[in-house]
């Protein structure tokens, strides 16, 4: 028995609930495009892929329909993995388990998927209706996004032909957005030498857990904790009064997510260790007051453990806490051109040991000004750069500029006012999208993005809202029908 087959409207939530059941983290999305391609197969369509794996779905146009501009459903196939410390669960292999919660869907202990799930869900019930009207359709779903965007990257010219590009992964119903920060990748790497951790020590497990998380993007101005920069507040300040010694630091997973959890091991003689304990939880609940509005969950503990044999040199241990607590994290600067949006953000992403006497420090810069995006990843390098580190940027991704005079946008926002009798938001997202991508191989593409309400995305708290999955629906019916 289907847990969504009484939600409206079907067959939408059917196919959400049916692409739950198939693996699909980033980079590896063989088993959900075998699916789209099984889908299309079944139901007569025309599909092909690219050489990346990008997926591209056909439908004609509907009687009358036949010299409508031919429309482009965008969404991605890829879905951000992410967990409850304490679940057990496998994405590579494990299905989603999609549940009604208070007028939500969400999953158990995990990421929904619904970023980008429900667009391609969308996609399917347009392919598969007979009673929409709408011209020519081209479905494009597309590999990688989360962790590199590496489907719109290798989307080569003339795989395309449509002229009009309706985005569905968005995650705000009754905004249309027309434009998209740029983002970029700043990894920074310490390299350190092991040494013995001296006898009569004892080891403490430091744990920040509890945190919401959330969209390095969408929920950077929302003063969450980053649990990267809480766990080193208490790594710093152990280290400075009582000499601790650093054996492990692990934080943060993805980096487009606001680091929900991170876990420390310092070691410290066995003869100072209550008096550790205590100056922690001190120190812990000053923070979990400085927290108590926007992070109501946050825990901070503190465990005995058995003592590690080695832990990392003093001279990186140094470097690396330091820079740390030095290294931005949050929102830079607000837009001047539209109120009340963020035009510069960095997110610390990650601290991990990586193995080969490593440890990466992973953050991600996003600006709507190629320059601005540019400055932020300048100043992350410099930060690491002072305290000794390999430093590196990804290549980075554009931006995608407002267009106020597009065609679609007026389509879009007629057919929301008919429908729900009020003026929707048009503006410009924080989060990147792959539409600028799209615009660098297709520039004279008209496009618009548009979703229903998702909450918590990258985190597993995700939920997706059913009465404006409705709405969206309609919204995207009646577009399709107004395209002309």
């Amino acid at each position: 028995m289907k847990k969504l087959s009484t939600l409206v409207p079907q067959p939408l939530f059917n196919y959400f609930e049916d692409i739950c059941q198939v693996p699909r983290p980033s980079k590896k999305e063989e088993k959900i495009r075998a699916f789209l391609l099984d889908f299309a197969g079944k139901n007569n369509l025309e599909s092909k892929t690219d050489e990346i794996g990008n997926v591209l779905i056909l439908k004609p146009a509907t009687q009358g329909m036949e010299t409508a501009p031919t429309v482009i459903l965008q969404t991605h196939m890829d879905m951000v993995c992410e967990k409850n410390s304490d679940k057990v669960f496998d994405f590579d292999n494990d299905a989603i388990d999609p549940r009604i919660v208070d007028g939500w869907v969400k999953a158990n202990g995990t990421t929904l998927g619904a970023d980008c799930g429900i667009g391609i869900a969308a996609q399917m019930a347009v392919l598969t209706s007979n009673n929409i009207k709408h011209g020519a359709i081209e479905c494009l779903i597309t590999v990688d996004e989360e962790t590199g965007l590496s489907g719109a990257f290798a989307l080569q010219p003339g795989f395309l032909s449509g002229t009009v590009l309706l985005n569905l992964d968005s995650e705000d119903e009754g905004e249309i957005f027309i434009g998209c920060a740029g983002g970029v990748d700043t990894l920074a790497t310490f390299k350190y030498v092991l040494e013995s951790v001296p006898e009569n020590s004892a080891a403490l497990k430091i744990s920040v857990a509890g945190l919401l998380g959330g969209h390095s993007g969408d929920d950077i101005h929302k003063n969450r904790g980053n649990a990267n920069k809480i766990l080193n507040r208490v790594l710093w300040n152990a280290t400075k009064k009582f000499g601790a010694k650093l054996a492990d630091f692990n934080g943060g997973n993805l980096r487009n997510a606001i680091a929900r959890e991170a876990f420390g091991v310092i070691t410290i003689p066995e003869s100072v260790k209550d008096q550790v304990i205590s100056d922690i939880q001190k120190l812990s609940d000053a923070i979990r007051v400085e927290f108590e509005i926007s992070e109501p969950g946050l825990q901070i503990t503190c465990e005995t453990i058995e003592c590690p044999a080695t832990c990392i040199d003093l001279d990186t241990q140094q470097k690396l806490v330091n820079s740390i607590y030095a290294c931005p994290h949050g929102v830079l600067e607000m837009s001047s051109r539209m109120e009340g949006m963020v035009e510069t953000s960095t997110n610390l992403a990650s601290v991990k040991f990586i193995g080969d006497n490593k440890i990466q420090v992973t953050t991600s810069q996003r600006s709507e000004i190629e320059s601005r995006k540019k400055y932020a990843a300048e100043t992350i390098e410099s930060v690491f750069t002072l305290a000794g580190a390999e430093v590196k940027h990804s290549d980075g991704y554009p931006g995608w500029a407002p267009n106020p005079n597009s065609e679609v946008l007026k389509t879009t926002v007629d057919s929301y006012k008919k429908l729900f009798g009020v003026e929707p938001v048009v503006r410009s997202i924080h989060a990147g999208l792959e539409c600028g991508l799209f615009l660098e191989k297709y520039p004279k593409l008209d496009m618009v993005s548009f979703g229903p309400t998702i909450r918590g995305a990258h985190s597993p708290d995700e939920r997706l809202d059913i009465a404006t999955t409705g709405k969206f629906w309609n919204h995207l019916v009646d577009v399709l029908a107004n395209i002309r």
